[in-house]
């Protein structure tokens, strides 16, 4: 089974690209992130008229998250468990409004594994409410993620997506350039904790490679970029993992999103 997840920056604009993706990585299962169309705008159809199983979850012109699969898609989630909302306005420094819950995680079992593509939250900067947002919005995970694995040890769970955390001080090519966001040791610590669940993130070991290139300043040409798109795996899934990608060559191009896929492949034992 191969998988490769993908912040696409909007699937409208990019609809070509990620069949050209899903052909020539020959992907059982592509997870998207930040669609930003609302769930009825999602082209499916074309997805559908080429043989895959499509599911999408967004509300307007930002966020949004979708999964797309060869086989069928199954136990639709549109939030886990406690998942936190956001509303905008004042709010004190280590906290922020809680709203309506946006369409940031989209969770579908897949021969037998729980898929969840995750759009976490940006943070906009350590002193803005959002980035009280984004600590609790992965507490929040962790905490729905660790009640399924005491429930179930051999649960076969992928957290994937584009997680906006820079975990090593190798993953980003100037700490300054971004006054401390997603390499805070807050950020960083709600990234880790999921190890504690008995997970593993499955590429660092595999591939090395920045995955988000800003459109500005020349960022990709100068490989001045970020590695934030991750992929954790509970242990029994971990253990099937045989190989990880990053597709760099995704990135060039006119039209390129500003991330680019993630790809892993493990051993399939789903008979169904």
């Amino acid at each position: 089974m191969k998988l490769a997840t993908w912040n696409i920056n909007s699937i409208r604009a990019r609809t070509d690209r990620v069949i050209d993706v899903l052909n020539r990585h020959d992907l059982d299962i592509l997870a998207l992130q930040e669609t930003k169309c609302r769930t009825e705008q999602f082209p499916a159809e074309l997805f559908e008229q080429a043989g895959y199983h499509v599911c999408a979850h967004g509300d307007g012109q930002w966020n949004g998250v979708a999964l797309i699969s060869r086989y069928p898609i199954t136990e639709v989630a549109t939030q886990f468990s406690g998942q936190p909302g956001f509303t905008k306005g004042d709010a004190a420094p280590g906290e922020f409004l809680s709203g309506t819950v946006e369409p940031r995680a989209l969770g579908a079992t897949i021969r037998g594994v729980r898929v969840w593509s995750l759009y976490v939250p940006n943070g906009r900067s350590l002193l803005d409410p959002h980035y009280s947002y984004k600590i609790a919005w992965l507490n929040a995970l962790h905490e729905a993620i660790g009640h399924e694995i005491s429930a179930n040890p051999d649960a076969q769970i992928a957290l994937v997506g584009d997680w906006n955390v820079a975990p090593s001080d190798s993953d980003i090519w100037n700490h300054e350039a971004f006054d401390g966001l997603y390499v805070s040791s807050l950020e960083r610590a709600a990234f880790e904790q999921f190890a504690e669940l008995g997970m593993e993130e499955v590429t660092r070991a595999r591939v090395t490679n920045y995955t988000f290139w800003d459109y500005q300043r020349l960022r990709f040409p100068r490989n001045e970029g970020m590695r934030i798109d991750f992929i954790w795996a509970s242990s029994a899934l971990a253990q099937r993992v045989t190989n990880a990608a990053i597709d760099r060559e995704e990135r060039k191009g006119k039209g390129a999103s500003d991330h680019v896929p993630v790809i892993i492949e493990w051993v399939d034992t789903d008979e169904n």
